[in-house]
């Protein structure tokens, strides 16, 4: 019936506004955070503490926080706004951003599936130069690359060898810590050097992600699923509402 109907459609404005708006304020938080960091890090490390000065690594996870934040806020206004006042070019401009975002999102899982020894390959051929020029020399690499080890519990990309004649090797005569698993750092140019290391020696970043992402496979694969139904619900909803602006 015409009532049923027109029940429907504001029900569904409603929601569409009351989803966006939290996406907008969402998007404005993180943006607000990814700017505070990059302007006054010093101030939101002593608020904030140890964990964000070791989890955050700060400046280059507030450029992320801002891309990140600056989508949210971009997608919200438009769903919001665009329901709020019935227009049906913010609702067509929020169904493509989202589609965008569901089609990139499509590409990255496919491509992380198919081409994982492509990507090792790749990330083999531009990180490790990185770190034999630039481990213990680039102050904030070595910091990224020491929280990730020790988060991480891994060692360079693909084994320690990957800091063999890197700035800190050639300084130190060692290894990092976190490549023995946070005891006293081997010395010399292979674990043999320090036999009782051996079965402390972790294995490279690259395959423990690989293989923690497959052990938690059911979790990755039912937020990613819940994710993107969320996003084909938004699609679904905005379309609705675009159509039903056309009949009226």
């Amino acid at each position: 019936s015409p009532g049923a109907k027109m029940g429907l459609f504001s029900f569904l404005k409603v929601m569409m506004i009351l989803f966006n708006l939290a996406i907008f304020l969402g998007g404005a938080a993180l943006l607000g955070v990814g700017i505070w960091v990059t302007v006054d890090a010093k101030s939101f490390l002593e608020i904030f503490g140890t964990l964000s000065s070791s989890v955050l690594q700060v400046l280059n996870v507030s450029y992320v926080l801002i891309v990140i934040g600056a989508i949210l806020l971009v997608l919200g206004f438009l769903g919001c706004y665009g329901a709020m006042r019935d227009s049906k070019c913010l609702l067509m401009m929020f169904f493509t951003v989202v589609l965008i975002i569901l089609i990139a999102e499509i590409a990255v899982a496919v491509v992380a599936l198919v081409y994982t020894g492509l990507a090792e390959s790749l990330l083999t051929a531009v990180v490790t130069p990185l770190l034999k020029q630039k481990y213990g020399a680039d102050q904030a690499l070595t910091q990224i690359w020491d929280v990730t080890m020790k988060e991480a519990h891994c060692c360079g990309l693909n084994n320690y060898t990957d800091f063999t004649g890197s700035p800190w090797n050639d300084k130190n005569k060692t290894y990092p810590e976190p490549c023995c698993n946070n005891q006293v750092p081997f010395r010399g140019s292979l674990p043999l050097a320090c036999p009782h290391l051996l079965g402390c020696l972790l294995q490279g970043c690259f395959s423990k992600i690989v293989q923690d992402i497959r052990s938690n496979a059911g979790v990755v694969g039912g937020v990613a699923a819940g994710i993107a139904a969320l996003e084909i619900a938004a699609m679904a909803v905005s379309m609705y509402l675009f159509c039903k602006l056309d009949e009226k």
